[in-house]
């Protein structure tokens, strides 16, 4: 059985373009990637708001399509994917953090899963696979729903390099959550490590090619996806096993994958990929793969929506309040996120974290990117004006309070009670 394999590569942005080509090819993507059947390109947005770290470039969708593009796929056959979570806008994300441009720079269709794509049973998909299931038959004893057009398709995962406040980190297997799981995933936290075994192995029943690339241009430390501090690595990883390339960027942040990233030991003792970095062969600039950035990790300095999030779901509060969010009362918890994190912690802590990583090339990529012209190989010019985060300013709050508004009329609590109101029968006027 052959080793499974990380491409690693340092980037800078006038080589960036180039970068990905070598890594996507070094890391064997032709071999995996059908090129006669319909791609998936699953973009990350963690928040709708740019924030290094935190989502999916636009440098990393650029250097993914023109990579495909370059070796012979057909434009036609790649489309971007997006799924909708109750805490964050999908189409203001992709606005907001520049994805949308490379996407439509190159012809390339946009699909919302949640907007006219149908979905069906796991069951109907995957049979007897879901009597494998670690915890996906507990927490849906009636099953759960997933994409349709996912069957059959590729599906190349585009996560950055970060932790996370459930998971310790996050990465190509947590991208999946998402698009997988329906308006319930949240069910699902209290044995999230768990869930994530369950997703890798739909993935690997139902997509023709399966494969990620990872962006750590800008990696992100701290109580994430959202509240980090960023730092500037340059770093770009690529693999075909999901596990293995969690395990390398783990290990990278400073992480024992095997000990404390839990999901990556259960895929890898289920034979699911190789969480043990012994036994990865990495290819491309190895020695970047030895460094270790000491991360502190998510739980060193947690923010108050994530001591929350901890005590709810594995603490103090689980038996009071997890309850509620199996119920109409659900929306509580969506409102008081985008509360907090969209009203009060992103104006209030945003920017002043991180005046190098703004000042940046990769800062000034980002702000520029509508007004540059690539070569070849990247952005030998990135411009002079350095990105910004916007804080307290009228038109914050009012994306705020729009995606506190579309939180509150898309929340599927509310969508249920709607439905149930629809098929009532209308009332028969007594007669006299």
């Amino acid at each position: 059985m052959s080793r499974s394999r990380v491409a690693i590569i340092r980037t800078t942005p006038a080589t960036v373009l180039a970068d990905y080509h070598r890594l996507m090819n070094l890391a064997d993507y032709r071999n995996v990637i059908d090129p006669h059947t319909d791609t998936a390109l699953k973009v990350n947005i963690s928040w709708h708001f740019f924030y290094p770290g935190s989502s999916t470039t636009p440098w990393q969708l650029e250097g993914v399509i023109r990579t495909m593009k370059r070796d012979g796929y057909d434009p036609n056959l790649i489309h971007a994917c997006h799924n909708r979570t109750v805490v964050i806008d999908a189409h203001l994300g992709e606005r907001e953090n520049k994805q949308i441009c490379p996407v439509q720079a190159h012809g390339l269709r946009n699909v919302h899963l949640y907007e006219g794509e149908e979905w069906i049973n796991v069951r109907d998909a995957v049979g007897d696979l879901t009597r494998q299931f670690l915890c996906l038959n507990q927490v849906y004893p009636n099953g759960f729903s997933i994409p349709k057009r996912f069957i059959g398709e590729n599906i190349i995962h585009l996560p950055t390099i970060k932790t996370h406040v459930f998971t310790t980190t996050t990465g190509a297997m947590k991208n999946a959550f998402g698009g997988l799981l329906n308006e319930r995933r949240h069910w699902t936290h209290p044995v999230i490590h768990e869930t994530l075994v369950d997703l890798l192995m739909i993935q690997k029943k139902i997509h023709r090619g399966l494969f990620a690339v990872m962006d750590g241009t800008f990696a992100g430390d701290g109580p994430g996806p959202r509240c980090m501090i960023p730092h500037l690595k340059n770093i770009l990883l690529a693999s075909a096993d999901q596990v293995a390339i969690d395990a390398i960027a783990a290990r990278l942040m400073g992480f024992d994958p095997l000990k404390d990233c839990r999901f990556i030991r259960l895929a890898h003792d289920l034979g699911l990929g190789c969480g043990d970095v012994r036994d990865i062969e990495i290819v491309g600039d190895v020695h970047a793969a030895e460094e270790n950035w000491h991360f502190d990790g998510p739980f060193k300095q947690m923010t108050f929506a994530s001591r929350m999030q901890h005590r709810i779901y594995w603490g103090r509060l689980k038996t009071a309040l997890e309850w509620s969010l199996k119920t109409w009362l659900a929306p509580w918890a969506y409102i008081a996120s985008v509360i907090y994190h969209d009203m009060y912690w992103y104006p209030r802590n945003g920017s002043s974290r991180m005046h190098q990583i703004l000042h940046s090339d990769w800062g000034r990529l980002f702000h520029n990117w509508e007004r540059l012209t690539p070569d070849q190989n990247g952005w030998p010019d990135v411009g002079s004006d350095p990105a910004r985060l916007e804080r307290g300013t009228a038109r914050l709050l009012s994306k705020a309070v729009r995606v506190l508004g579309t939180c509150i009329v898309q929340a599927p609590e509310a969508a249920r009670l709607r439905r149930r109101k629809t098929a009532r029968p209308a009332r028969t006027p007594a007669r006299g």
